[in-house]
């Protein structure tokens, strides 16, 4: 096995091992999804301080309670759309208090041009989870692009514990964006396929309720 198939092992182990502990304590998993709020809280004020590395381990600490609580609904047979539609809704309101910290911190030094890059990658990573929402109203499936909630976190965590956060946000707006962007012609397409099958779908009924009639008449007239 490689170095990173066994760390990847390992870690599904103890994630395993946690889950098990987790289910047999009792703990309800949307009480995780809140307490994996709570922890976003603390971090993003920490991340307003500008203390980056304390904020980037917080950050890596409410990462376990993501990863947890739908695991526990499933392993305790909790799974209810509630649950799911409570963790998608605490998943952003995370997303943007982290951002919101930084925010409050480039205010702080005086950072203009940052202040305006994190209201990009804000806006970026609202509407990547908003594009699909609305597209999956429309199309099957849009689950497309490559910046989605655990690689924004993942970043977040890099740029936070190697001071590194500036060029963090730099890939998060260029790359929240064009995932977006993404989906927007994904969905186009889509669309255009669907209405293609719909109208033809309707032209051979139409055919069909043409050619019954004319056999009804036919078999009028041979009476």
């Amino acid at each position: 096995m490689s170095f990173t198939g066994t760390i990847g092992s390992g870690f599904g182990k103890v994630l395993s091992a946690l889950v098990r502990l987790l289910t047999l304590s009792g703990i309800h998993p949307n009480v995780l999804t809140l307490i994996g709020l709570v922890v976003n809280g603390a971090a993003a004020w920490i991340l307003a301080r500008g203390e980056f590395l304390y904020g980037g381990l917080i950050i890596l600490s409410a990462a376990v309670f993501d990863l947890t609580d739908g695991a526990v609904a499933r392993s305790a047979n909790k799974v209810t759309r509630f649950g799911a539609f409570l963790d998608s809704v605490m998943d952003r309101y995370s997303d943007l208090i982290l951002l919101t910290g930084l925010l409050v911190h480039y205010a702080r030094i005086e950072r203009f041009s940052y202040i305006v890059l994190t209201a990009v990658v804000m806006t970026g990573t609202v509407l990547v989870s908003y594009s699909r929402a609305r597209s999956e109203n429309l199309i099957p499936n849009c689950k497309v692009g490559f910046m989605e909630r655990p690689e924004r976190i993942v970043l977040l965590i890099i740029g936070a514990l190697f001071d590194r956060m500036a060029p963090v946000l730099w890939v998060m707006a260029v790359l929240s964006n064009l995932t977006v962007v993404h989906r927007i012609v994904h969905t186009w397409k889509e669309s255009r396929k669907l209405a293609e099958v719909k109208a033809s779908d309707s032209v051979a009924a139409a055919e069909t309720g043409k050619s019954g009639q004319a056999e009804l008449q036919e078999g009028y007239r041979s009476v």
